[in-house]
C-alpha cells in the first residue's frame, strides 16, 4: 500500500526561496488505492475527487497561484463505459456541490480541454463555473478535462490558421497565446502521484522547462505534507532553462 515516505517529515519549505507559481498534478493511483483496500475502482475515484479540496486549500496556504489538475484525458474515453459515466457524474456533482464555496473563497475556475462529446448539461455546468468565477484572484484552479496535450497543440494550430496568421509571424509566444492555458504562467512543477514516470500527454508544450516530481503515494493519500515535500524538493533544484551553469 502506498504511504508517505519518512522524508515528508524531514524536509521543510524554505521561506527564503520561492514556491512554484503554477503546479500541475497528474492525479494517478485512484484505482490501485481502491483495489488494495478491497474496494471497487469507483470508490477510488470518489476518494480522489474529495482529495482535490484538501490539496487546493494547501496550495492556497503555500502561496501557489495556479493549480492544474489532470481530471480526464482524451484517452480516458477508452475505459469501460460504466467507469467513464461514473467519472462524468463525479465531475458534475463536484461542480454542483463545491462551486458556491469555491467562488466565495476566490477560486478562479478554468477549463483546459475540449467540450465536444461531453453532455450538454455538463458543458453548461463547466461554462457556468468558468464564467461565474472569472474575476476571482485567490488561486486559479485549472481543470484539464477531456484534455490531451497533442490535441491542445492541434487545436492551437487550427485556430492560428483560421485567423490567417502568416507563417513568419508564428513564434513560441504566439502559439502559447492560442493554447487552452493562455494567460497563465507555464507550470514550474509537475507532480505525478501513483509511482509512474511519464507525462501521459499532460501540458507537453507548457511543461518544457518544468521540474518533475514523482511519488509512489496514490492520489487519495496525497496530502498537505506530501505537497510540502514536493515543493521542498523543487526548491532544492537549480533551474537553468537550458543555460550553462
Amino acid at each position: 500500500m502506498s504511504t508517505p515516505t519518512k522524508a515528508v517529515n524531514q524536509m521543510e519549505i524554505a521561506e527564503e526561496r520561492p514556491v512554484p507559481r503554477h503546479v500541475g498534478i497528474i492525479m494517478d493511483g485512484n484505482g490501485r488505492w481502491a483495489q488494495e483496500r478491497g474496494l471497487p475502482r469507483l470508490a477510488g475515484h470518489r476518494a480522489g475527487t474529495k482529495n482535490i479540496r484538501r490539496v487546493l486549500e494547501a496550495s492556497v496556504d503555500l502561496g501557489i497561484k495556479a493549480l492544474t489538475i489532470y481530471a480526464f484525458s482524451t484517452e480516458n474515453w477508452g475505459r469501460p463505459r460504466p467507469e467513464v459515466m461514473h467519472l462524468m457524474r463525479l465531475i458534475s456533482n463536484g461542480i454542483r456541490n463545491e462551486l458556491d464555496e469555491l467562488d466565495a473563497r476566490g477560486v478562479q475556475i478554468r477549463h483546459s480541454g475540449r467540450l465536444a462529446g461531453v453532455s450538454d448539461y455538463l458543458q453548461k455546468q463547466i461554462r457556468g463555473a468558468v464564467e461565474r468565477t472569472r474575476h476571482n484572484d485567490t488561486i486559479i484552479l485549472n481543470v484539464a478535462f477531456n484534455y490531451g496535450g497533442r490535441a491542445e497543440i492541434v487545436d492551437a494550430i487550427k485556430h492560428v490558421m483560421q485567423e490567417g496568421v502568416p507563417a513568419d509571424a508564428v513564434t513560441e509566444e504566439l502559439v502559447s497565446r492560442y493554447l487552452y492555458t493562455s494567460g497563465m504562467p507555464d507550470p514550474d512543477l509537475i507532480v505525478r502521484t501513483g509511482g509512474e514516470y511519464r507525462l501521459s500527454n499532460f501540458l507537453i508544450w507548457q511543461a518544457a522547462y518544468a521540474e518533475y516530481y514523482a511519488t509512489p503515494t496514490y492520489w487519495p493519500d496525497f496530502d498537505e505534507a506530501e505537497l510540502q515535500l514536493a515543493i521542498a524538493i523543487y526548491q532544492g533544484r537549480e533551474r537553468r532553462f537550458g543555460l550553462a551553469k
